[in-house]
């Protein structure tokens, strides 16, 4: 194992957020008081770990090149009372790793604090992994509850702009058919950024579908917003036969629950028909899981 390795390498501001164990005697291969080689069957996952999905052929290409070259860059953990290891950084290295058929894998093995943990694994996952900007999302914020950090702190934690910041955290607020669409690349971050603006659910979702179905772009989305928001209000015009108010709020109710179009249709003898609407195999299976809970 080569002896030249320097923590900077492990990404903006590691080094200086964990102390090494300089006389931790890991196993019988330590290289450099600072990298040790541990068994992988006694690594564990990072509960912190903001990537939630790791793509199969991503991986084995990496598994690999692993296969081929080793694994040039130690992944980052911290020792366990029980004598395991905690995985900091690096969970896609060891799963290509096992996938390479490798026993043992180098490693930083350094203090941390929970709240230590997960901002090094966020931090090493914005740098090297191209998180979704949902994913980052939910990182940015788990470490502003977690860690108590203001945007100010987390800013020069990640090394972005504090407007970026809050321009991730903005994407919290949006509906989550809006979410899924972001995680699933069906619409671009700038896309719900605009989406952001619109808080009438049903004008959201109006042009949620535009954009996926017409293919619009950003400049296009802003347009249509823009147009939207100056559309006068009709007044809300009393039809015969309108819904009872015990069926009117279980449709609003199933509305804000699902996020999706609920339609109930009642006869005066109380028969009737009650539709959800959904808008893709993945907005229809994110339904029967609520549905299911």
């Amino acid at each position: 194992m080569a002896t030249k390795q320097k923590s900077g390498g492990l990404g903006r501001g590691l080094g200086s957020i964990l102390p090494d164990i300089d006389n931790l005697q890991v196993s019988k291969a330590v290289a450099t008081p600072t990298i040790s080689t541990i068994p992988l069957d006694k690594i564990e996952a990072n509960p912190y770990q903001p990537r939630k999905d790791f793509a199969p052929e991503a991986l084995e290409e990496l598994a690999q090149s692993i296969r081929q070259q080793g694994v040039i860059t130690p992944v980052t953990v911290r020792k366990m009372p029980d004598g395991t290891y905690q995985l900091i950084a690096g969970e896609r290295r060891c799963r290509a790793s096992q996938m390479a058929g490798l026993k043992e894998i180098p490693a930083y093995v350094r203090v941390a604090t929970d709240s230590q943990m997960m901002e090094m694994g966020l931090v090493e996952n914005i740098q090297r992994e191209n998180l979704n900007a949902m994913e980052v999302a939910l990182a940015y914020n788990a470490l502003i509850d977690e860690c108590q950090l203001t945007h100010e702190e987390l800013s020069e934690r990640v090394g972005k702009n504090r407007s970026t910041i809050t321009n991730y955290l903005r994407l919290l607020n949006l509906p989550a058919e809006t979410q899924l669409a972001l995680s699933t690349d069906q619409i671009s971050m700038a896309h719900a950024r605009a989406l952001v603006n619109v808080e009438d659910i049903d004008l959201h979702r109006e042009i949620l579908h535009a954009i996926i179905d017409r293919h619009l772009s950003v400049h296009e989305t802003e347009e249509m917003v823009k147009r939207a928001k100056k559309r006068p209000v009709a007044p809300a015009a009393k039809k015969r036969g309108e819904l009872p108010s015990q069926h009117a709020a279980a449709q609003s109710r199933l509305k804000d629950r699902l996020q999706s179009t609920i339609e109930i249709k009642r006869s005066l003898r109380g028969k009737g028909t009650l539709t959800i609407h959904f808008n893709s195999d993945n907005d229809f299976e994110r339904i029967i899981s609520l549905l299911e809970k």
